[in-house]
């Protein structure tokens, strides 16, 4: 499958934020959101087998270990490389953009999906039948660039009841909106989200790869 780096780091985002992590971050995007900080990814990868990316995953040592992208789903072995994982005892997320289906990932693994906000430019790609599919150790995540954006989060968990179904991250596209304006948002409509960072950016420089 198409690879794009593999390297260790800390978590810096989901319920997971800030335990120590193996990434394995795919090549391949079919979405092209307004605020990616990943446009490297979209580009040609390297061709790498799964027992080469185990063997690697594998000498870092780290029992947690994320699959994202570019767009993972995009790489037709990408569940067979999970179930590898899984099958030496890693624990697996998944982080997926929301317009594929998700039921290509095997339920052992968490998978972290997002629902683009309409400040992305893709909110019209959203595979909405995804949401019938999660159970509840997946995670939901919305980037929030703005006042709309966050209104139109607000209205989304609504109407899929969604906090009742999965937990929901809530984060702010960096540099587009301050922390502080969305925790206010939040904390006014006693909305029961989870605020986050984009923890890594604010410990190595924004645009730094493999971090």
């Amino acid at each position: 499958m198409l690879i794009n780096e593999i390297f260790k780091s800390i978590q810096g985002e989901s319920s997971y934020i800030g335990m120590p992590c193996t990434f394995i971050r795919t090549a391949m995007c079919n979405l092209a959101c307004s605020y990616c900080d990943t446009m490297y990814a979209r580009q040609k990868g390297e061709e790498i087998s799964i027992p080469s990316i185990i063997l690697k995953v594998k000498e870092f040592n780290i029992p947690l270990v994320e699959i994202t992208g570019g767009e993972p789903l995009l790489q037709k072995d990408i569940p067979l490389l999970i179930e590898n994982l899984l099958e030496r005892d890693f624990k697996v997320l998944v982080e997926t953009n929301g317009s594929i289906d998700i039921g290509l990932i095997p339920t052992r693994a968490v998978r972290i999906m997002d629902l683009k906000c309409p400040g992305s430019g893709m909110s019209n790609k959203m595979l909405w039948g995804n949401i019938d599919k999660l159970i509840p150790s997946d995670e939901v995540k919305f980037v929030i660039r703005d006042r709309r954006d966050y209104l139109w989060s607000v209205e989304k968990i609504k109407e899929y009841s969604l906090i009742e179904k999965v937990q929901v991250l809530f984060s702010c596209v960096y540099g587009m909106l301050e922390a502080k304006t969305l925790i206010e948002w939040i904390l006014k409509d006693n909305l029961n989200v989870r605020f986050q960072l984009q923890l890594h950016k604010y410990i190595w420089p924004h645009d730094m790869r493999g971090v």
